[in-house]
């Protein structure tokens, strides 16, 4: 398959992009997250498209992403004790990094929740996603862009060492702002549970009624809670104190420090989240610096 990379400055990327969207093909958007891979996500065939191209596991669920918040009842059905809580995040945190798990309508095919009955939704915050999204008329669902269980892509250059001749089109927006994956909460009687942190805090969460953080114990009830997942294919330590990690001779070992190290001439390479110490800059440095190392 060839794949066509277009600037998000073409007049044309946002009409190809939904011009293949609705032929059932999948193509890979910036999000303020990470790179998307996006496909339609009312045709089990287009769903089933993300699944072979990331290599991913059916029972894995994926993420739908809304044209705007009227589709909400369209895609989940809110249950009454519920709705005033779900209409307070949703006017706080969307369009963001905040994803809502919700009891599924029967619009949304298996294949999407996985055979869960519950499924998660959210709307993107992303200038390019939004517009096409709004532009295709319809919501769908949209993974990282990445091979199942590898570092999510933060640049379109990541989606191209990815996924190369799997996808039909990439729309390059330049690197995402956010960088990390969006936070996961299910809401029901009344309250909300982290299901995956991210972006949007526990902090940030605390004023509302957050009844536990789910332990999952082997069972997938929302994407990404994988044992194994955004991982480098070099093998990964974390460690106190870089100072008191030896390397043994012959190894080529890298460092990603929080702040800058003491002494970091030991390591064949060397990346800092954030000098300053900036949780956020942090964040959007993270799997890009994972991936560079890697």
């Amino acid at each position: 398959m060839h794949t066509e990379v277009l600037s998000a400055d073409n007049e044309s990327a946002v009409a190809r992009a939904v011009e293949l969207l609705r032929a059932g093909q999948a193509v890979a958007l910036p999000t303020e997250t990470v790179y998307g891979l996006a496909a339609d996500a009312l045709k089990p065939e287009a769903a089933a498209r993300i699944f072979a191209i990331k290599e991913r596991p059916h029972f894995d669920p994926l993420i739908v992403h809304l044209p705007a918040r009227d589709w909400l009842d369209r895609v989940v059905r809110i249950p009454e004790e519920d709705r005033e809580l779900v209409e307070q995040l949703t006017r706080r945190f969307w369009p963001g990094p905040f994803t809502l798990v919700l009891p599924r309508q029967a619009l949304i095919p298996d294949i999407v929740t996985a055979g869960l009955e519950t499924v998660a939704v959210r709307m993107s915050s992303h200038p390019v996603f939004a517009q096409v999204v709004r532009a295709f008329g319809g919501p769908v669902a949209a993974p990282s862009a990445n091979r199942f269980g590898r570092i999510s892509p933060t640049t379109a250059q990541h989606v191209v060492e990815e996924l190369h001749g799997r996808v039909s089109l990439i729309v390059d927006g330049g690197p995402t702002r956010i960088g990390l994956e969006s936070t996961i909460v299910a809401v029901r009687n009344g309250g909300l549970s982290i299901l995956r942190h991210g972006p949007i805090t526990a902090e940030e969460l605390s004023e509302y009624l957050v009844t536990e953080e789910i332990k999952q114990n082997g069972v997938v009830s929302a994407p990404g809670q994988l044992e194994t997942h955004y991982a480098p294919r070099t093998p990964l330590q974390l460690i106190d104190d870089s100072n008191r990690f030896s390397v043994n001779p012959g190894q080529r070992v890298g460092l990603l420090a929080w702040r800058t190290p003491d002494a970091s001439e030991r390591f064949a390479a060397t990346r800092v989240l954030s000098p300053e110490g900036d949780l956020v800059k942090a964040a959007a440095n993270l799997f890009r610096f994972l991936r560079e190392l890697d």
